[in-house]
């Protein structure tokens, strides 16, 4: 019991951390891709940075991890959670304000955890509203950009963002991956392409100071790449899918006060109550985790 509590709380300590290293990466990446980089040099510096902190644990384990975890499900990881998926929220990120994406894309993880997890688990009625609660925030959320197709598209590419890293999550789960090999995984095989995008994708990095692209390197390769990953892997493992979906009602409430800082993006009233509305359904679906574990 002791080792369970202190393993739930190691778990809370992780999801906070990961709070802070999400909404830091929404307005940096939005501050970036608004001056002079594109959605290609996001990329490029989120997985450099993160293959060079992973490159030390696969070079003393060879590609052991891998081949034990297999080829097959290592590419379907790393079709949801590696290359593709920053591309789709950076590209998001062209369209939409900072603010969209943090809120978008984590009610979007928790919607359809809860749709990929009913096949496994049975769901309480209170998660169900509490779901359900999501679903009107999310469209409250949209409905102010339905003049603008462009914030449209990207708060679509948000909401598909939210399925893939959803889906990612359950299969870390279903297939009881410990989460450095997952990350490991993810981290390698996404580093792959990076030659070819350096080389023939369009390219802002002659533009942009070298302080800058450090940042980057640090805050989309290190923390948002390796560290954000590894915790949320970490997370799942320790207390499921759903149960890491729930930290996420956080990172839009940290990336509004952030993003009004930093960039001077301020969400509409109705995207307070919308944010409002989503996190509330967050931490409904969070006590009827807890209340169901205590039955």
């Amino acid at each position: 019991m002791a080792q369970s509590t202190g393993s739930a709380r190691l778990a809370i300590v992780a999801g906070l951390t990961m709070i802070g290293i999400y909404a830091v990466q929404f307005v940096a990446a939005r501050f970036s891709l608004r001056e002079h980089l594109t959605v290609t040099d996001m990329v490029v510096l989120r997985f450099a940075g993160a293959g060079a902190a992973f490159l030390p644990l696969v070079w003393r384990s060879g590609f052991a991890r891998i081949r034990a975890l297999g080829w097959r499900r290592a590419l379907a990881l790393a079709a949801l959670a590696g290359l593709p998926y920053p591309l789709i929220i950076n590209w998001g990120l062209t369209y939409a304000p900072a603010v969209h994406g943090a809120a978008l894309c984590p009610a979007s993880i928790v919607f359809f955890s809860f749709l990929l997890s009913i096949f496994q688990e049975r769901a309480s009625h209170q998660r169900t509203i509490g779901v359900a609660t999501i679903i009107v925030g999310l469209l409250l959320f949209i409905a102010p950009a339905r003049g603008s197709y462009e914030v449209l598209l990207g708060d679509l590419l948000f909401v598909g963002s939210g399925l893939m890293f959803s889906a990612y999550a359950t299969l870390v789960r279903q297939w009881r991956i410990d989460p450095v090999t997952a990350t490991a995984a993810v981290v390698l095989l996404s580093c792959l392409p990076l030659p070819f995008l350096a080389l023939f994708a369009p390219s802002g990095l002659h533009a942009a100071a070298g302080v800058e692209i450090v940042g980057q390197v640090i805050i989309q390769g290190l923390l948002a790449g390796a560290a954000a990953m590894f915790l949320y892997t970490y997370i799942v493992g320790q207390l499921g899918s759903q149960a890491a979906s729930l930290f996420m009602p956080g990172v839009p409430i940290a990336t509004v006060v952030v993003g009004m800082v930093v960039l001077g993006e301020t969400p509409t009233p109705i995207q307070f109550a919308a944010v409002a509305i989503m996190a509330a359904g967050m931490g409904f679906s969070a006590m009827a985790r807890r209340a169901a574990r205590a039955v």
